[in-house]
């Protein structure tokens, strides 16, 4: 093989990488961490939009690099993830590889360590989470293993850093030992077929590529990897009239005995998952109660009655804890904040600035700016580590469980479930985990759709209508929490709704199946989940919305300050859409307060009261009371504030979001109607609601 490309970051010398592969849910992330600390770099893999790390380790003084590769249950690739880790076992030259395996469903992982063994010999098996194991009963015979998969085998609790120094041990030993690969015997009809045209691989190829691998891949008919064989040899080696000449031989032995196309694939993956078994047998021993804990909390949370009211409930709390929670810190966050304002425009009338550009610079910028970070970031820090903290657990792909059925009569991926429980911290993260979803036309639904589920800066807008005008002005009650479940229950209803109208319309299909595994149910690490959660998503999501929020400061302190013939700019333009917005149940101080909001979704009901006070500046909305008291004044009704609420619900994306759509599609087309779709839908939500609601007033 050619040698490595990974380069220690201050110099010439060149380091062994060395890939970190696994299936999903096995602890890689946390092995990886462990290793490297924080000496870690993010970025995407050539071409593609999968993300990957890489970070610097040492061992005795001697620097490794380590790939965390995405995570696969084979390198018979599916997903985007799938491939990218196929491609970089495969052809990214990795001069060792550790597969970590779950203890606890060792079985299931040993699949990939063998296929992996057909590439390389360069291989470190990590059992990984061997305390959990023990919990559950399950023995496991390392030196049995070891000797069964012809590598080494060690055992380890990466959480609690229990035997990654052994780890570090056995793969400086297995960077200096051989890499021949180890291969999984097939049917005696397949291996008849390779004693023919391995031989004339190993010729050609001259140990650039594991031939038998790649005949493997040939037989198989797997047209993408034999395309990436062809670009990464760069010879038209594999193209050669005797390899020709030995392929057509042994496919045509293969039809003969009745294997070709998919039951030859099938046949040859059948292989390998009856070999893992055969090893596990051997290796692994568990008791008759191994299990039990996790089948029974299955059938709390994905049975058939209970599955959606827990679902709803724990939705609830999650609200209740989030809002609950950041009511005291985004008070204290912004008194901290605005109270600099004084001492700014001191600043700039020491510098004999015009008042104008200190109410331009101060209550223009800083001041949006500091509302939307005393807003935002204490609901994100409380959102996204309980969110993660469910994911930790194990029980977010149960959400996807349960919901896949409806996805799937939507004719759209149920990993659509995912991009959408991502959307209520920022649709903007919705949109960009969408590219986990393989279809293109499935990917484009959950893009055009993610908007519908309420991010966590329509929140505190839509439970503060909630708790003035329907549940008795107490905005941190849990008969709050459940309201704005119901509304969130909404959401997902129209996000199922839409995703089936595009699918009989503009992006017509059938729904694709995908793997869905469900992990074990594990004790979350509390203290790593909220360092992770608020660095990874938090002051992400932050960071894009701070770049939107002060330049919209801006346009929104000139629309409220310049004045003409009398009239500011807003009362002009809310003037101007009142007819309109009234048919649709609202004013058009309200729509107005909607389209400058489109910076940042959490300063729509500041607008809305800065333009009935015409006080010229971001007003705080102040105690429940004083806000129902204030908009009851301005000729809102309960019929109003659905109408707002639905409209918060759908209506077009924020513009940090609607950024990300168009990186995600590269197309303006798809990016409009990102914006559009939703907006109808809200509109006509709007005139259906104040047509109804009219009824009865």
């Amino acid at each position: 093989m050619a040698e490595s490309f990974y380069h220690l970051p201050d110099g010439g010398r060149k380091t062994p990488a060395v890939a970190l592969a696994g299936n999903p849910n096995v602890g890689k992330s946390t092995v990886f961490n462990a290793l490297t600390g924080l000496r870690q770099h993010t970025g995407n893999w050539a071409g593609k939009t999968v993300a990957n790390a890489s970070g610097q380790c040492t061992y005795q003084g001697k620097a490794l690099t380590l790939v965390d590769i995405p995570g696969a249950y084979s390198l018979d690739a599916q997903s985007a993830d799938e491939k990218a880790a196929r491609d970089f076992i495969c052809f990214g030259n990795p001069d060792a590889v550790i597969v970590v395996c779950d203890a606890s469903v060792l079985e299931r992982n040993l699949v990939l360590a063998l296929q992996i063994l057909e590439v390389t010999g360069r291989v470190v098996v990590c059992v990984n989470l061997m305390d959990e194991a023990a919990k559950k009963g399950i023995r496991i015979d390392a030196k049995k293993l070891s000797e069964e998969l012809r590598v080494p085998v060690v055992e380890t609790s990466a959480r609690s850093g229990k035997g990654l120094s052994r780890l570090m041990e056995t793969v400086d030993a297995v960077l200096k030992g051989p890499s021949a690969p180890h291969a999984v015997r097939q049917l005696p009809a397949v291996e008849e077929a390779l004693s023919g045209l391995v031989p004339v691989l190993e010729t050609v190829l001259k140990g650039r590529l594991p031939a038998r691998f790649l005949a493997l891949r040939m037989l198989a008919g797997e047209e993408e990897v034999l395309n990436q064989a062809v670009e990464y040899l760069g010879d038209g080696s594999l193209s050669c009239p005797q390899v020709k000449r030995a392929l057509w031989k042994a496919l045509h032995y293969l039809e003969e005995q009745g294997l070709f196309g998919q039951k030859l694939r099938d046949a040859i993956s059948a292989c390998t998952v009856l070999r893992a078994e055969e090893i596990c047998c051997e290796a692994v021993r568990m008791p008759p109660s191994c299990g039990k804990r996790d089948r029974k909390l299955d059938r709390f949370f994905t049975g058939k009655w209970t599955a959606l009211p827990v679902m709803l409930l724990l939705m609830a709390l999650v609200f209740w804890i989030t809002m609950a929670g950041a009511n005291i810190p985004s008070q204290l966050l912004s008194e901290l904040l605005l109270g600099l304002e004084p001492a700014m425009k001191a600043g700039l009338a020491a510098l004999h600035a015009p008042a104008w550009l200190s109410g331009l610079l101060v209550d223009g910028m800083y001041h949006i700016l500091a509302w939307v970070v005393s807003v935002m970031l204490p609901p994100m820090a409380i959102f996204f580590p309980l969110f993660t903290l469910l994911e930790d657990f194990g029980y977010l792909p149960r959400v996807a469980f349960n919901l896949d059925r409806c996805f799937q009569k939507a004719k759209a991926c149920g990993r659509q479930c995912l991009t959408m429980l991502m959307g209520f911290g920022c649709n903007a993260v919705g949109v960009s985990g969408a590219k986990i979803i393989d279809s293109p036309r499935e990917r484009l639904i959950a893009i055009l759709t993610n908007v519908f589920v309420p991010c966590n800066g329509r929140f505190p807008t839509l439970l503060m209508l909630i708790s003035v005008f329907f549940a008795g002005s107490q905005g941190s009650s849990l008969l709050s929490a459940l309201m704005l479940a119901g509304v969130v229950g909404l959401g997902i209803l129209m996000t199922f709704l839409i995703s089936r109208l595009l699918s009989a319309t503009i992006l017509k299909g059938v729904p694709s199946s995908f793997t869905l595994e469900l992990p074990p149910y594990r004790r979350p690490q509390v203290g790593k989940v909220i360092v992770r959660s608020i660095l990874d998503r938090t002051l992400f999501v932050l960071g894009r919305a701070v770049m939107v929020a002060a330049p919209a400061g801006l346009v929104i302190w000139l629309m409220a300050n310049v004045t003409v013939d009398g009239e500011t700019l807003l009362a002009l333009c809310a003037g101007f859409l009142d007819p309109f917005a009234r048919s649709i149940g609202l004013d058009g101080v309200i729509l107005m307060a909607f389209i400058l909001g489109f910076p940042a979704n959490e300063i729509v009901l500041p607008i809305i009261l800065m333009a009935y006070t015409a006080s010229g500046t971001l007003a705080d909305v102040g105690s429940m009371a004083e806000l129902g008291a204030q908009l009851s004044a301005c000729g809102w009704t309960w019929v109003t504030a659905l109408c707002v609420i639905l409209f918060s619900l759908c209506h077009w994306p924020c513009s940090t979001t609607l950024l990300t759509i168009y990186k995600e599609t590269k197309s303006v087309k798809w990016t409009a109607l990102a914006f559009f779709i939703p907006t109808a839908t809200g509109f006509i939500l709007c005139f259906l609601a104040a047509r109804i609601g009219g009824m009865f007033l």
